[in-house]
């Protein structure tokens, strides 16, 4: 029967957003070391507290297995001299394996003979290996780093305690001053040091010392708590994943408890309360079962009932006093008008290299403009478009989203409202930051969607121009999300949208709409244009679409998300086709062709049918007629049909013609029908990317 080995690093408490990662981290590098000395073992658990993170190691074996390995010394012609005796180089290799050179053995590797030795290494002990995994403890990573007293190294926290054993047996690990033992320590108010007699005794212990040190069971037991009070009280909780995580990652004990505010305060929008509650206080805000907001809220403490009482009333004092700000700045922001906001603007920097956020919202009017033209818009929708963004920034120089930058937009559409604005206008300025993640929620309505495509193809286009271009992991202004953001939109909203051609649109707009341009936006557009190939790349990829085909689409002559994604499912659908291997071939041999040929004599692609000397020519001729009279109004399933069923006319006039004829006249007339054709096929992209099996 295997052993068990524990391995826990204690730490001051960490970041609650950095526990869950390092504890898998900490879980995979065991794993790997493990792995790597060839030490069996059945499975890992991880456990993780905001004190500790540790990994049970169960069935472990006692030792490595023994291992007959062949160890490749010099080659033959220099272990033997002209006599046929051992040179130095081969006494110095088996000298070197403690071995002799009776032990040599020849064996040939391509062509050439080397000497070997037959090397039998005994299994180290479990104790023994386990005494190198200090190194995959050292070589943790984390977001940020901290040093401590006086040594260089750094880690995410200070460490404080360090246990290592296996079964009973103590595992001689030493990290700084810090050598590991038998004893953890309890809840840091509740419990106490912690002498463990064996590794398997590690989870009940600490939990009897008030540790739950099981992530899932503490949130599963943090879920069961808000369900009781939720019942309790006939409240509706809607428990958000991400804030049970955190709090999860903030208690090593949780009591979850209910505590209450006034009701004078849901006079504010409900967003306020909940920022308050939610991401300000790490509480969980409740419904009524109406679905309105009630006065209460949950929130878990690190510790038992014991003075319950005194923390309920602490939490209450601490949220009404942000609920009094709060309530405070809505009722100052409400004596000013919209305009006074709007001029404020003018003395908001939006970057320092780009200039303010008045001037950055004109920029972008005249883009949503330009929009509203292109995709059609009513009048009433352009109209709306145009007055949004005209103000939609203007909430952030308010109190309120001085204070809770989170609400941003939020109070924009709120206090557009109560100031008189349109609900058209009122929600595209909510919706312009969407999506703030990069697969975050869309904008819903028609003219939230056209302004933040607006706003997020401004910046784009005024960060490159000032050569603020995101490069390696580095995106300081999160150009990559907003860029996802504006191909995400399009896709929706099924908007095909040239990109390359209407950031030129853009610049002449902007040329008519002011007197002289800070920037030169040619200067880097096309670096613009490969951001935004990349960043279709990367949604193509999210969604398992196969690479060659993603090469295949984004070579489109028109840089056209939507474009790409119709494309992409129109090969898809026909790849099962029986026909679609020898249409791809076919279609990729005149793409070959042009491409190894081009014309050496002229650009001008007539085709002289006078020229031609066999009937697959004019039957090829004929049938590319026919497609182009159509092509340019087609849809890509009707384009991709239309050159398939080119397929024979195709193979018949490769079989039959020499392209390359001796008679200059004949080969040009060739190359232009092939030109012609070429100059279709490239509207379904390259698709010499293709693999085709």
């Amino acid at each position: 029967m295997g052993k068990t080995f524990l391995l826990e690093i204690g730490l001051e408490e960490m970041p609650a957003h950095v526990v869950s990662s390092a504890s898998l981290q900490l879980k995979q590098r065991v794993s790997d070391y493990l792995t790597a000395q060839k030490l069996e073992f059945q499975d890992i658990q991880a456990y993780s507290t905001p004190r500790r993170l540790a990994v049970l190691v169960h069935e472990l074996a006692d030792q490595q297995p023994d291992e007959n390995i062949a160890v490749k010394g010099p080659a033959k012609k220099i272990a033997l001299d002209q006599e046929g005796h051992w040179s130095k180089a081969a006494q110095g290799f088996v000298r070197g394996q403690k071995m002799t050179t009776d032990d040599i053995y020849f064996q040939d590797v391509k062509g050439t003979e080397y000497v070997y030795v037959q090397k039998h290494i005994a299994g180290q002990s479990a104790v023994q290996v386990l005494q190198g995994l200090i190194e995959p403890i050292k070589a943790m990573t984390f977001p940020t780093r901290m040093r401590w007293n006086k040594f260089d190294f750094a880690y995410i926290r200070p460490i404080h305690w360090l246990v290592a054993m296996l079964d009973q047996q103590v595992i001689d690990l030493k990290l700084l001053n810090i050598a590991a033992n038998n004893q953890t320590r309890g809840h840091r108010f509740l419990g106490s040091t912690i002498t463990l007699a064996t590794a398997q005794d590690y989870q009940k212990a600490l939990a009897d010392d008030y540790v739950i040190v099981d992530a899932q069971e503490r949130k599963n037991l943090i879920r069961q708590q808000i369900a009781a009070l939720a019942a309790k009280n006939n409240w509706q909780v809607d428990v958000d994943e991400d804030l049970l995580e955190e709090v999860n990652n903030l208690v090593e004990f949780p009591t979850a408890f209910a505590g209450k505010f006034s009701e004078k305060y849901l006079e504010m929008p409900e967003e306020v309360l909940i920022t308050s509650m939610k991401d300000n206080q790490r509480y969980f805000y409740v419904r009524k079962k109406d679905g309105s907001l009630a006065p209460n809220f949950i929130a878990v403490r690190n510790g038992n009932q014991e003075y319950l009482e005194n923390v309920i009333a602490g939490n209450e004092k601490v949220l009404v006093a942000r609920l009094d700000d709060a309530a405070f700045f809505f009722a100052e922001d409400q004596k000013h008008d919209l305009n006074y906001y709007v001029k404020q603007l003018q003395h908001v920097t939006f970057h320092d290299k780009i200039g303010s956020m008045s001037e950055k919202m004109a920029r972008t009017k005249v883009i949503a403009d330009l929009l509203a033209q292109k995709l059609q818009l009513s009048s009433s929708d352009t109209a709306a478009v145009l007055r949004a963004a005209e103000i939609y920034k203007f909430d952030l120089v308010t109190d309120m989203v001085g204070e809770f930058a989170e609400l941003q937009g939020v109070m924009g559409e709120k206090y557009a409202l109560l100031m008189g604005e349109k609900p058209a206008v009122a929600q595209a300025i909510r919706e312009h930051y969407l999506p703030n993640s990069a697969e975050g929620q869309l904008p819903q309505s028609l003219v939230g969607s056209v302004l933040a495509v607006a706003d997020k193809l401004e910046s784009i286009m005024s960060f490159f121009a000032v050569d603020l271009i995101p490069n390696g992991s580095n995106d300081p202004y999160g150009l990559r999300r907003q860029a996802l953001g504006i191909i995400r939109i399009l896709e929706q909203r099924n908007w095909q949208l040239n990109l390359h051609q209407l950031q030129n649109e853009i610049v002449a707009a902007y040329q008519k709409q002011f007197s002289t341009l800070k920037f030169d936006y040619f200067k880097h557009q096309a670096e613009v244009d490969e951001f935004l190939i990349d960043r279709i790349r990367q949604l193509f990829s999210q969604d398992q679409v196969a690479h060659d085909l993603i090469d295949t689409v984004v070579a489109l002559p028109s840089l056209d998300p939507t474009a790409m994604q119709q494309l992409v499912q129109v090969i898809s659908h026909h790849q099962t086709d029986p026909n679609f291997k020898g249409a791809i071939e076919a279609l990729t041999r005149v793409l070959r062709i042009t491409q190894k040929a081009p014309l050496t004599d002229s650009t001008d692609l007539a085709v002289d049918p006078q020229l031609f000397q066999t009937d697959s020519e004019k039957q090829l001729y004929q049938a590319v007629q026919a497609c182009q009279a159509d092509f340019k109004n087609s849809d890509f399933e009707q384009k991709y049909q239309a050159l398939a069923h080119l397929e024979p006319v195709i193979t018949e006039y490769f079989t039959v013609n020499m392209v390359m004829d001796p008679n200059q006249e004949i080969r040009n007339n060739r190359l232009h029908q092939l030109q012609q054709l070429a100059t279709l096929i490239k509207q379904l992209g390259d698709l010499n990317q293709l693999i085709v099996k």
